[in-house]
């Protein structure tokens, strides 16, 4: 059946539930600029769980080039002061009605089966360095059982329709619509179709076959942005303007201290990048031209980062945007951390979570319907059969985040499908959520890194040279 018409069964009774119905804020393209930044050091939050930071006052609303960003968006609250619970980020106050208690009783996970074995141990890691891998292959499989290759729960669930397989990784996706997509991985190879999957064509750039792409961000059919991650100048930035015959490296890695994990964009010309932390805070390039110029910006506005704490290179998804704010999350220190910026970049708050952190283990990916309502996926790479902790959710902006039992299991991806309606993807299967995230059901157990939706039109990659479209 079609996507829409499974989705609009899945989310009958949202509206009573009391799910939100905003509409989702595509993250998208990008900008430029280069440059070194001057770090400083602010004192060091003191740890904590599930509250805020002090969010900054003197953070204005950036400036857009053709519209009026919403004031309640882009401009800096002061929150209510109030006491927290002691173990955990920084706190700020919290408003009262943000309890987890209003969460909708009824909406109970489901217990699903635990039979889903692990398949790949290590290689999720952020810290994964480039291994070449030979070029995926490109024709859409033929055999109607390779093409749906995973049973679907009953109910009417969605399914994963397999539209490419290969060789090599893709852990980059970029979801333009039921049409156009793109794909990024090992080996240096870029995908691109441009009729919903059923033919691929190979647009790498040239002489990146020693890469590994681990995000890529796509506008259309003709503007996308590639990152490649690693230490060093493994760490590249290359944009494109036509399709993939052509590709400009926009930015290469100087600092051995440096390894960029994601990328994520604002609109078709203003974008971020983000690098574990150097000096002892994340870095963050931005761009205003659309990926073709970066500049490193000041270090400042970034908090302290903690002992161990740095992003996950597994689906492009550990930086995201939504409206006029960006999101990042983190794992390897004591609380797995998602920070917001308002202000394109420049200065960052942070929340803790409950989703456990260690140096195998945090946040891998975000996933927002709308500013305010957005879920977080995770869990321990080296465990991935075992996450039960693994997942939470805000609905005030990442201001707060309440922990759920999310799908019980390692997850890479995340994606908002309709609002309301999240896809989780990892090594050992994929999982559906049609409360906002607050409880998840198993439907496909085959193994996939990324997932991305636009449009209504959801798309998923991975190991083996996977790619699917749900269906």
């Amino acid at each position: 059946m079609r996507l829409r018409t499974v989705l609009a069964g899945l989310t009958l009774g949202l509206t009573a539930a009391g799910v939100p119905t905003a509409a989702t804020s595509a993250h998208q393209n990008a900008a430029t600029p280069q440059s070194n930044a001057h770090e400083t050091s602010t004192p060091q939050p003191s740890a904590h769980q599930n509250a805020a930071t002090t969010w900054p006052t003197h953070q204005a609303a950036a400036t857009w080039p053709t519209h009026q960003a919403s004031a309640r968006q882009n401009a800096a609250t002061t929150w209510p002061t109030h006491q927290t619970s002691a173990r955990q980020n920084a706190a700020t106050a919290w408003p009262t009605h943000q309890a987890a208690a209003t969460w909708p009783t009824h909406q109970a996970a489901t217990t699903w089966p635990t039979h889903h074995a692990a398949t790949r141990p290590t290689h999720q890691a952020a810290a994964t360095r480039p291994t070449a891998q030979p070029t995926a292959t490109h024709p859409t499989p033929q055999n109607p059982e390779r093409q749906n290759p995973a049973t679907p729960s009953a109910n009417g669930a969605p399914d994963w329709r397999l539209v490419h397989s290969g060789t090599a990784e893709f852990r980059g996706l970029a979801a333009v619509s039921a049409r156009v997509a793109w794909a990024a991985g090992t080996g240096g190879v870029v995908l691109r179709t441009v009729d919903g999957g059923r033919h691929w064509g190979t647009v790498s750039p040239p002489g990146a076959g020693g890469l590994e792409f681990r995000d890529i961000e796509a506008t259309d059919a003709y503007h996308a942005v590639a990152l490649s991650i690693g230490p060093a100048d493994a760490s590249r930035i290359y944009v494109t303007g036509d399709g993939g015959r052509h590709w400009t490296e926009a930015f290469r890695n100087t600092d051995p201290d440096a390894f960029y994990d994601c990328t994520a964009f604002y609109d078709r010309r203003h974008g971020l990048a983000m690098s574990d932390p150097v000096g002892g805070r994340f870095r963050i390039l931005s761009t205003s031209d659309g990926g073709y110029h970066w500049r490193v910006l000041p270090a400042a506005g970034m908090p302290p980062a903690q002992d161990g704490e740095a992003g996950f290179a597994a689906s492009g998804t550990c930086l995201v945007t939504s409206g006029h704010t960006a999101f990042l999350a983190s794992g390897g220190g004591a609380v797995s951390r998602v920070y917001r910026s308002d202000d394109l970049g420049r200065h960052w708050r942070y929340a803790g979570t409950s989703v456990p952190s260690s140096a195998s283990a945090g946040i891998f990916s975000l996933a927002f319907q709308d500013p305010w309502h957005g879920v977080a996926v995770g869990g321990d790479f080296e465990h991935p059969a075992n996450a039960p902790h693994g997942a939470a959710v805000t609905r005030d902006g990442g201001r707060r985040w309440v922990g759920v039992a999310g799908p019980g299991e390692y997850r890479s991806g995340a994606a908002f499908a309709a609002p309301g309606v999240v896809l989780a993807v990892g090594p050992t299967g994929s999982d559906l959520s049609t409360d906002g995230g607050r409880s998840w059901r198993r439907f496909d157990d085959g193994s996939f890194d990324a997932v991305q939706c636009r449009y209504g039109a959801c798309w998923a990659s991975g190991v083996d040279g996977r790619i699917a479209v749900l269906s």
